[in-house]
């Protein structure tokens, strides 16, 4: 569980965590969230830190609950501890929060071409237009008005509990 005190260190990890994906779209060119928001999931108890061996954080996750799941909102790992593993234990803290809150599953969106496979490796399967839930339909609406669509197609996914 992520500290009071961690919550102004998240910006930069989560703008951080973009830069190896610039290649592939604008994302590492969006803004950050601001400390207030990562203030308000701390508070909230849906934000988690992966930290270093000197008890810094290196990777955040961030859940909602949207249609009776816990939504991944946004997990970010630095770069230079990318592929070791951190985004898999930070994933497996919102299925240990969903399981632990009786949701049924947790859901994300990311894009198909991507992230997708990274995902699928965890267990998460690509949801059919009819699987989709309302909340979860309303999350692709938002991201489609900011651009998110532009840049390539998003996929809506699920890992049951």
């Amino acid at each position: 569980m992520a500290r009071p005190e961690d919550a102004s260190t998240l910006p930069e990890i989560e703008l951080r965590a973009g830069e190896p994906f610039r290649w592939v779209d604008d994302i590492a060119d969006r803004k950050a969230r601001s400390v207030e928001t990562f203030v308000g999931y701390v508070n909230a108890r849906r934000c988690w830190v992966a930290v270093d061996d000197d008890d810094r954080p290196m990777g955040f996750l961030l859940v909602d609950d949207v249609d009776g799941n816990a939504h991944v909102e946004q997990v970010s790992v630095v770069p230079e501890h990318q592929g070791m593993g951190v985004g898999r234990r930070l994933i497996e803290q919102a299925r240990n929060w969903a399981k632990d809150t009786g949701r049924r599953a947790v859901t994300l969106t990311t894009f198909a071409d991507v992230h997708a496979a990274l995902y699928a490796h965890l267990g998460f399967s690509v949801l059919q237009d009819d699987e989709i839930g309302p909340g979860l339909r309303g999350l692709r609406r938002e991201e489609a008005e900011r651009g998110f669509d532009d840049l390539m197609l998003r996929v809506c996914m699920r890992l049951p509990v």
